[in-house]
């Protein structure tokens, strides 16, 4: 007489929304209340974030670039909160695979600097990885963004699948006006296929401003909105003990429907 509902992951849940509902002795289970709520807590509050910027972006991919601001051991799990949010990849190859995808990075700008030309960079980056691997570059590294990428696209051609536009790598940021100034460079040199990816600090408010201003973004990689977004609060009550109504003080005795719920164990 165990079951365990519970909210399909992705759902959107209101105030007060039953999410999780335990049937069993609760010393089966009950070791973990705090871990639960945490886990509940803290990715629900990552995949909240995530579908903001995903809203906004009005279906331009969004890539979940945040595990710099994370402790690593929950690095992946925040990306994976990131992709149920929306996201379509992320730069964990543990993210990516608990949600069955495939990671989405680039080499270091410090790979660049040391080896003085982020051209030079990528042709060794294109000589060693797999053909798999996706050839996305950063620019404005040693270089003016739009001299980087016309030398990037030269020197790899049709592998170049994109450069990477950085605000924290730009004197003044990344303006919609640079976007169009790059993607208008790279067609006019005859480079039209070169994605352009834009990176920063961004959340929704902002990826609607480059979209409203007709910015030719092909996907956002979002750090830092995501990644640090507020835990939304859960909390763990017991409602029914042997079939009959109870609860503590302040809280409802008997069990709180929700429909929405889905037997999952």
């Amino acid at each position: 007489n165990r079951e365990v509902w519970a909210l399909e992951e992705g759902s959107t849940v209101g105030p007060g929304e039953i999410a999780l509902r335990i049937t069993a002795p609760y010393g089966s289970f009950g070791l973990y209340e705090t871990a639960l709520c945490g886990t509940l807590s803290h990715s629900t509050g990552w995949a909240t974030a995530s579908r903001e910027c995903v809203t906004a972006a009005a279906g331009i991919p969004v890539i979940s670039i945040g595990a710099r601001h994370v402790h690593p051991n929950v690095a992946g799990v925040m990306d994976y909160a990131a992709m149920v949010g929306g996201c379509v990849s992320c730069s964990t190859t543990l993210g990516a695979k608990l949600a069955g995808t495939t990671p989405t990075g680039t080499i270091s700008p410090h790979v660049a600097l040391i080896m003085g030309d982020t051209a030079r960079a990528m042709q060794a980056f294109d000589k060693h990885m797999p053909t798999e691997v996706s050839r996305v570059s950063p620019v404005s590294v040693v270089k003016d963004e739009t001299d980087e990428a016309i030398s990037l696209a030269k020197t790899l051609r049709q592998r170049l699948r994109g450069v990477i536009l950085d605000a924290s790598q730009t004197q003044d940021g990344v303006s919609p006006h640079i976007v169009k100034e790059v993607r208008a460079r790279l067609d006019l040199a005859g480079y039209s296929q070169v994605e352009i990816f834009v990176r920063g600090d961004l959340n929704g408010e902002r990826i609607h401003e480059y979209l409203s201003e007709g910015a030719p973004v092909n996907a956002f990689e979002v750090g830092l909105y995501i990644s640090g977004a507020t835990p939304i609060e859960f909390n763990a009550d017991i409602h029914e003990i042997d079939g009959k109504p109870v609860a503590k003080r302040g809280r409802i005795p008997g069990l709180t429907p929700n429909p929405r719920l889905v037997e999952v164990m």
